[in-house]
């Protein structure tokens, strides 16, 4: 099977890469050599190239510049999946998308279900809820996979931010009101290359889920537990433990809204492919592991 890969830079894309790479042929043309917000050069390359399946990690992801750049935002969160779909739709493939917690609003305190209604609070989030909007409507068969707070051992992420930070400053303050799972690339491609191989025994399985790690953190909590198990692994900090503040929202203010609640229920994931998620911890710890080895 020839398989076209969009965003093989980034850090699912690059993940994607390692943990799909025994299903085929994978074009992944660099962001140099296919400009993906000129929708006419990517027509042309859908059209020399033919690819078999589409697997889309390529997205506008700074936040808060996209309050100001809703014009490539746009072309990349919902141009380029809605062009993307409507070539699988043409020639019936398979389009494997990935999308966000940011398209609900973060109201409450449970966790979203695929099916709850939207209300993006920023632009990120309008253009992100966009494309998925564009792919159901299309006809193709997709898979969407809508996760949260997402980082690697590579890449620039909250992760690596703070094992920086952790070495040079004494204490800090870290958002607390905010509720998640962080998202380990990895873990996101490991997920993906499941469900790829369960869609191609049962087509049946196509549709929209949450990918995520079970339980729930702050943005301090995550802060606090990367500094414990960083710690453990013999990383040296300046920082201790009972330095590090949490704040509220209010008192970081940031040109895009941030959801307070991005909790994600992954009860459809894990009944479609006949698993349990890993708990984010665990996954921190291997992240971790991989980023220091």
């Amino acid at each position: 099977m020839k398989w076209l890969l969009l965003g093989v830079n980034g850090q699912v894309g690059h993940e994607l890469q390692r943990y799909l790479s025994s299903m085929g042929k994978c074009l992944a043309p660099t962001r140099q050599q296919l400009d993906l917000s000129n929708s006419a050069a990517v027509t042309h390359y859908l059209a020399e190239h033919q690819p078999e399946m589409v697997v889309n990690a390529a997205a506008y992801t700074a936040v808060d510049k996209a309050e100001e750049d809703v014009a490539l935002a746009t072309a990349l969160n919902a141009d380029l999946p809605a062009l993307l779909a409507d070539y699988c739709a043409q020639q019936s493939v398979l389009l494997v998308h990935y999308s966000s917690d940011y398209v609900y609003p973060g109201n409450g305190d449970h966790a979203w279900q695929e099916e709850d209604p939207t209300g993006p609070l920023s632009v990120y989030g309008q253009s992100k809820l966009a494309g998925d909007a564009a792919i159901q409507a299309s006809g193709c068969d997709y898979l969407i996979f809508r996760t949260s707070w997402v980082y690697s051992a590579r890449g620039h992420n909250f992760m690596k931010t703070m094992l920086r930070l952790g070495k040079d400053k004494q204490q800090l303050t870290i958002v607390g009101d905010q509720i998640g799972a962080p998202t380990p690339a990895r873990l996101i491609a490991e997920v993906t290359a499941q469900a790829i191989r369960r869609y191609q025994q049962n087509p049946a399985i196509k549709g929209l889920y949450h990918l995520a790690p079970r339980g729930q953190t702050s943005w301090h909590g995550f802060a606090c537990e990367i500094f414990d198990q960083a710690s453990l692994l013999g990383v040296e900090l300046s920082i201790a433990r009972d330095r590090v503040t949490a704040i509220p929202t209010s008192e970081y203010p940031t040109p895009a809204t941030r959801p307070l609640n991005s909790r994600l229920d992954l009860s459809r994931l894990e009944q479609a492919l006949g698993i349990q998620l890993p708990d984010w911890r665990s996954q921190l710890s291997l992240t971790l592991s991989e980023h220091l080895g």
